[in-house]
């Protein structure tokens, strides 16, 4: 919840300016709702992409405050966040919840960011591995394989996230693989090898380096470094590396 028009208006204009030769990293970004229309313009012939921060899985109709994927659609939208573990952490997300708006979002081609992670009383009961489980199988249930070709996961630590506790690339990249082979054993191998799973726990221009020389991680989700386009456009430059796989 961060960012009027104004202030969408002077980050995205900087970030189109600072980023129009990056063509080695795919970027995004995710403004809110009353921003959205405003920003497609703002990206309209760059190379960054629009997303949303959330989506309902009904079709229009008498939900008040809700959006809909054809409103996301209308405004420009090819990506959106579904999950975010702020969504579920105050607004009583479900892995339901979650997997009727990621069949919604898919069925309407718009490309779903799906988050997963575990909080810190979980991580130091040691529940890590048991909770991305559940949140996998209870968010893909009913999937086919090829049904899932735009999928994008997203490991959000919630211990890691505004805590002052820093995951080390070791802990990332060892969700990261868990989650990759559980994908190959719930679906195909294929779908493990090819699917994105980005990093999202307090990624900065000083740690995405080392992050994403990891052989599982694929990306960045970012939050707070992304409020300001110098940090950002850094995050951006400083991801491109030669993972050497």
């Amino acid at each position: 919840m961060n960012k009027t028009i104004k202030e969408t208006d002077s980050l995205i204009s900087n970030l189109v300016k600072n980023l129009k030769n990056e063509n080695e990293v795919e970027i995004a970004v995710f403004p809110p709702f009353t921003a959205l229309y405003y920003a497609k313009g703002l990206l309209n012939g760059s190379n960054i992409k629009l997303g949303a921060q959330d989506i309902y899985w009904k079709d229009p109709g008498a939900f008040t405050g809700e959006i809909s994927a054809d409103m996301l659609k209308d405004t420009g939208c090819e990506y959106v966040i579904i999950g975010h573990s702020e969504r579920r952490q105050y607004f009583s997300e479900t892995d339901s919840s979650v997997n009727k708006k990621l069949r919604k979002a898919l069925e309407s081609g718009l490309k779903p960011i799906l988050c997963i992670g575990e909080t810190l009383e979980e991580r130091r009961a040691d529940k890590t591995r048991q909770v991305l489980d559940t949140q996998i199988k209870g968010a893909l249930s009913g999937f086919k394989p090829d049904e899932l070709k735009e999928l994008v996961m997203a490991y959000e630590p919630v211990w890691a996230i505004g805590t002052g506790v820093t995951a080390t690339t070791a802990q990332a990249e060892e969700a990261h693989n868990f989650i990759r082979n559980l994908l190959g054993e719930l679906f195909t191998e294929y779908l493990k090898n090819t699917v994105r799973i980005q990093y999202g726990g307090s990624v900065k221009p000083e740690n995405i380096s080392s992050l994403i020389q990891e052989p599982d991680i694929d990306g960045a989700l970012v939050g707070g470094a992304s409020l300001e386009a110098d940090s950002f456009t850094k995050i951006v430059i400083n991801s491109k590396i030669n993972k050497g796989n």
